[in-house]
């Protein structure tokens, strides 16, 4: 089995990280404590042309690869927060269009996604329904040839910048999984709330969008209705494993800035590299690391060679990788004592960032569950 990356991804790598190190970290610590879509971050986004990964290669872009938005992910989630999330936001927020979408509306939106004119979004979870999609309240009724939309969308990110959203809603409640519903919804569509945001721990650009008799064109319906919960699930399918990039990515960086400060720090007359406690400390990172990515890499090259559903991979790279993150992030932390706590140090930002990956896109006990059912089954 080789895991080994193609001269081409190994070229996508060289340059992203390039890109990230010289244009994006001057930039970083103020994108990243900015509850705003960057400006300049999605210009860079855009102008490298990274966005086109994230759109299929007829409507403008270079092709879906999972293993390519993975080294995308790592290598950016290392720099920045915000550039990750801005960068695989066009991809998770377009995606039920490629997908379902018919041509025409491939061709209206996602052209723009691909080249940064149009910001994305994917609003699923609500404030009582995150991993119980089901049991979301937003409704969508037909009326003539319009779809009235009411209800009210959390956690969405890039709610308040974005100009197109994906919205799930139930069309039929009375039919459970096959009542939900997924639609194309424009900022500054009459009935259309997206200007309240959220304040998380860790800066981040998220709101809450709602719907108070939002009138869309029946044409904005993506695919079929009832095919909500497939064009979620499927969106999902291909995006969790990038996750995992994103999660080794900061675990990479919380480890480079132990490994940096250790050799540097002096005390009772040593550095602190050389004390034991520290050296297994930093042992136990670069395995984590070293497995997270494997799981990570592993998922995506299953999903990218045809295999038609990685959702177990996919939760085993999730699980572990962001639970490893966390941990490694935490461990840096302690391993730079008071320093490691003062606003503006890397890791303290770290630390904040990376909470959040345990969580979104199916928390640690889904991860599990999903897991053990999938185990169960086979």
């Amino acid at each position: 089995m080789d895991f080994s990356l193609t001269s081409e991804e190994q070229e996508l790598q060289q340059r992203v990280r390039r890109l990230a190190e010289d244009v994006i970290a001057p930039i970083a610590e103020e994108a990243d404590e900015s509850s705003r879509v960057h400006a300049g971050l999605m210009s860079i986004l855009a102008e490298s042309n990274l966005l086109r990964y994230c759109v299929p290669k007829e409507n403008g872009g270079y092709g879906i690869s999972v293993t390519n938005l993975c080294i995308i992910r790592e290598e950016l989630a290392r720099i920045s927060a915000q550039a990750d999330t801005n960068f695989i936001m066009q991809g998770l927020g377009s995606y039920p269009i490629t997908l379902g979408g018919t041509p025409e509306q491939k061709a209206k939106y996602l052209p723009a996604i691909a080249d940064g004119k149009a910001i994305a979004a994917f609003a699923l979870t609500e404030p009582d329904s995150g991993s119980d999609v089901i049991g979301m309240k937003t409704t969508a009724t037909l009326e003539g040839d319009e779809w009235v939309i009411n209800g009210q969308k959390k956690f969405i990110s890039q709610a308040g910048d974005a100009s197109t959203y994906v919205v799930f809603a139930k069309t039929d409640p009375e039919a459970g999984s096959r009542g939900l519903s997924a639609f194309i919804v424009e900022q500054g569509t009459p009935g259309f709330d997206d200007s309240k945001r959220m304040d998380l721990m860790a800066a981040h650009p998220i709101g809450e969008p709602r719907f108070e008799n939002c009138r869309i064109p029946y044409t904005n319906l993506i695919g079929e209705p009832g095919q909500g919960l497939r064009l979620a699930l499927g969106t999902l399918d291909t995006f969790r494993t990038t996750v995992a990039a994103a999660a080794v990515g900061m675990g990479q960086a919380g480890y480079e800035a132990a490994l940096d400060y250790s050799k540097n720090r002096e005390l009772f007359g040593q550095h602190l590299s050389d004390f034991q406690a520290t050296q297994f400390k930093l042992a136990d990172m670069a395995v984590s690391l070293d497995a997270a990515r494997l799981l990570a890499y592993r998922s995506a090259w299953l999903k990218d060679s045809g295999q038609e559903s990685v959702i177990k991979e996919a939760s085993f790279a999730k699980l572990f990788a962001t639970e490893a993150a966390s941990r490694i992030i935490n461990e840096s932390l302690q391993i730079h004592g008071g320093a490691g706590l003062e606003k503006g140090a890397r890791i303290e930002r770290l630390y904040r960032e990376v909470r959040a990956l345990t969580i979104y896109e199916g928390t640690s006990e889904i991860q599990r569950q999903t897991i053990a059912r999938q185990l169960l089954r086979e």
